[in-house]
């Protein structure tokens, strides 16, 4: 029987090879590995914790540079004194917050998801995006549904 399914990912794994987005392809030929061998029974986990663990690599990342030291204290003190710094940090407030909306909506409304993903994967693989995108698209979603 033919796998819609894994036609649909090798096409994203391809997009994701054409647009030179290494994150893209290689995330898309490891959910193929897990689908078409017994590791797919890890499916119902990745489905559940795989975006907390996500976050959590993602959030490793960005505080790498405090907890190596290249990033000094200083500096963090010296982001309040500097309007663009002040202005990175109400960002940086309402786009977590955003996440935040995100995560309920996805929760909530699962029917949504699947638009999310296609437009985080296109965002990806061909504007260079990187995808944390379904969080905020989800959260802007949330505002244009008026929904908490």
């Amino acid at each position: 029987m033919f796998d819609m399914t894994l036609l649909v990912l090798l096409a994203l794994a391809a997009l994701g090879f054409v647009s030179h987005n290494t994150a893209v392809a290689v995330s898309i030929l490891v959910l193929i590995v897990v689908r078409v061998t017994p590791l797919n029974h890890f499916f119902p986990w990745i489905e559940k914790q795989g975006l907390m663990v996500g976050i959590i690599i993602l959030t490793i990342g960005v505080m790498a540079p405090i907890a190596s030291g290249t990033l000094p204290p200083s500096a963090l003190f010296q982001s309040f004194l500097s309007w663009k710094s002040l202005l990175a940090i109400a960002v940086g407030v309402f786009v977590s917050w955003l996440g935040g909306r995100g995560v309920t909506l996805m929760s909530s409304q699962p029917g949504i998801v699947a638009g999310l993903l296609v437009g985080t994967v296109l965002g990806v693989a061909l504007f260079r995006g990187v995808p944390v995108g379904p969080l905020i698209a989800a959260g802007l979603v949330s505002l244009f549904l008026a929904k908490s």
